[in-house]
């Protein structure tokens, strides 16, 4: 799991390789990666949109960026959580994500950025 926190709110993260989703003999690898998101701070928070930088080895970089998060704008009180499921495709065994949201404090109106911690993409089940 990566963690990280950034002006108090903290973002886990973890992966997971999609066999059924995918296909190895023509280079095509999904993935999963489940994020929980927790509000550390002392006033509310609505997340307002993502941006991520895709990394894969033996593709150009991608960049990602929309509203929300699998259609949604969360609104977290204090202490609050939020975990969603998304996925991402790779042509290659192994790659890596990372990125940040966009947060709006509901309290004073003002935007702010949290980063998402890097995290591996990779498929481990290659014989050696």
């Amino acid at each position: 799991m990566s963690t990280l926190i950034t002006s108090g709110i903290q973002i886990s993260v973890t992966t997971n390789y999609r066999a059924d989703l995918s296909d190895v003999t023509t280079s095509e690898f999904f993935f999963n990666y489940h994020i929980e998101i927790q509000n550390m701070n002392s006033f509310d928070v609505q997340l307002i949109s993502r941006d991520w930088y895709i990394f894969d080895s033996l593709s150009e970089a991608r960049y990602v960026s929309g509203a929300g998060v699998i259609g949604e704008q969360p609104i977290l009180k204090p202490d609050e959580s939020f975990r969603y499921t998304s996925g991402c495709d790779l042509h290659s065994e192994l790659g890596m994500m990372k990125g940040f949201y966009t947060f709006k404090n509901l309290t004073d109106g003002s935007l702010f950025e949290v980063f998402v911690p890097t995290f591996l993409l990779e498929y481990t089940n290659k014989l050696n």
